[in-house]
C-alpha cells in the first residue's frame, strides 16, 4: 500500500491530538508524521503509535516533502502558512474557518459531497462542527427531496470552545458547590448551571458568525444555493459533543417512516428513535466516536412539507478531526 507524508499543523492543540488518535484507529497509510505547532512548543515529545515524536515549529519552510498537511490552527496562521503548503505540493485539510467561503476552496463533508475533492487546488476546507453533525443528519433527507429551509437549535458542549472550555466547567462547579466566587474567562457569564444564547459576534440582523455558518456552510456543502436557515447557536453546560434541533422543510411532502427509513441506512447515521422506550440521541452516547446519532423524529405541525429531528454527535472527533482525516483518505484514493 502506497504510504502518505503527513503534518499536522497545531498538533498540540485538543483537534491536533484528537488527529493523531483518529489517524493511528484508522490505520492511516503515514510514510513520515511531522508534527507542528508553534516556537513555544517545540522539542515537546508525543506519542505516535508507541512511538515519541518531538514537535518541530511550524514555519513556511516545514512542509517540503509532505503529501498532505491537517490542520488544527487558527484562521491567522492558516492564511499565513497555506501559500507555503501549496508551494512545497501538499494538499491543505484545514480545519479552521478560513478558506471556507472561498468559491476556490472545496468545502468537504466526505459523506455528502466528497466527490468535491477532486475540485481542490491544493486547499480544502473542513465545516464548522455544527453544520458538519447537522448536514449528516439531514442529508438523507435531502436525498428524498431537496430542502428548501431549515430552522435548528444548536445546545454546544464546552469543549467547542478550546481545551479550557471544560475545565472553566469543572472549576465553576466546584465553585458552585463550595460557595465560592465565580470565575469567567473562556466564557463571557457563568457556564455551570447556565446556558449562553450566544456563540460568535453578532451581525446587523441579530445572527451570530456562528449561527450563519449553517447557511452559508451548508449551501456549498449540499449544492443547494438558495437554501435558507434561521439558527440559534447555544452554549451548554456539557462537557462535549453537540445536540441541534432542526425543522426541515422539503420541496416535497415526506412522511415520518420514510425520513425514518432514509436515515437508518444513511452513511455516518445512526437512527436512535425509539420514544415509546425513552430512546432518544444523548451527547453521553456519543461522545468519542464518529457517527451521528438521529431521533425524534416528527411531523412539523406548522408546515406539512416539515419534519423535525433531533441529532447528537462528538465535535471533536466528527466535527473536526475525523471529517479531515476522511477528507484525507479520500485523497489517497
Amino acid at each position: 500500500m502506497k504510504k502518505f507524508n503527513v503534518a499536522i499543523l497545531g498538533a498540540t492543540g485538543a483537534v491536533g491530538r484528537e488527529m493523531l488518535k483518529v489517524l493511528e484507529e484508522r490505520d492511516f497509510p503515514i510514510g513520515e508524521l511531522r508534527l507542528l505547532a508553534s516556537s513555544r512548543s517545540v522539542g515537546k515529545l508525543i506519542e505516535f503509535k508507541g512511538e515519541k515524536i518531538a514537535v518541530a515549529e511550524a514555519c513556511p519552510t516545514a512542509f517540503e516533502g509532505m503529501d498532505i498537511v491537517l490542520g488544527a490552527s487558527t484562521n491567522a496562521v492558516a492564511k499565513e502558512l497555506a501559500p507555503h503548503i501549496v508551494k512545497a505540493g501538499a494538499v491543505f485539510v484545514d480545519n479552521s474557518s478560513a478558506f471556507r467561503m472561498d468559491p476556490e476552496v472545496p468545502l468537504i463533508v466526505p459523506e455528502i459531497n466528497g466527490d468535491d475533492v477532486k475540485n481542490n487546488k491544493g486547499i480544502i476546507s473542513n465545516p464548522n462542527c455544527s453544520t458538519i453533525i447537522t448536514l449528516v443528519a439531514v442529508n438523507a433527507i435531502n436525498q428524498l427531496s431537496p430542502i428548501r429551509s431549515m430552522v435548528a437549535s444548536t445546545y454546544q458542549a464546552v469543549s467547542g470552545a478550546g481545551a479550557a472550555g471544560p475545565v472553566e466547567l469543572e472549576a465553576q462547579t466546584k465553585a458552585l458547590a463550595e460557595g465560592k466566587p465565580i470565575v469567567c474567562e473562556t466564557f463571557p457569564y457563568q457556564i455551570a448551571a447556565n446556558l449562553i444564547p450566544q456563540i460568535g459576534g453578532f451581525n446587523d440582523d441579530g445572527y451570530t458568525t456562528e449561527e450563519m455558518k449553517m447557511q452559508n456552510e451548508g449551501r456549498k456543502i449540499m449544492h443547494l444555493p438558495e437554501l435558507t436557515v434561521s439558527c440559534t447557536c447555544v452554549r451548554v453546560p456539557v462537557v462535549r459533543s453537540h445536540s441541534i434541533m432542526a425543522t426541515v422543510k422539503t420541496v416535497d411532502k415526506l412522511t415520518v417512516e420514510q425520513v425514518k427509513d432514509a436515515i437508518a441506512k444513511a452513511p455516518g447515521c445512526v437512527l436512535v428513535d425509539n420514544p415509546a422506550e425513552k430512546k432518544y440521541p444523548m451527547p453521553l452516547d456519543t461522545s468519542d466516536q464518529d457517527l451521528v446519532f438521529v431521533g425524534r423524529i416528527r411531523e412539523d405541525l406548522t408546515d406539512d412539507h416539515g419534519i423535525v429531528l433531533w441529532c447528537c454527535g462528538d465535535q471533536v472527533r466528527k466535527g473536526a478531526a475525523t471529517n479531515a482525516i476522511q477528507i484525507a483518505e479520500l485523497l489517497t484514493k
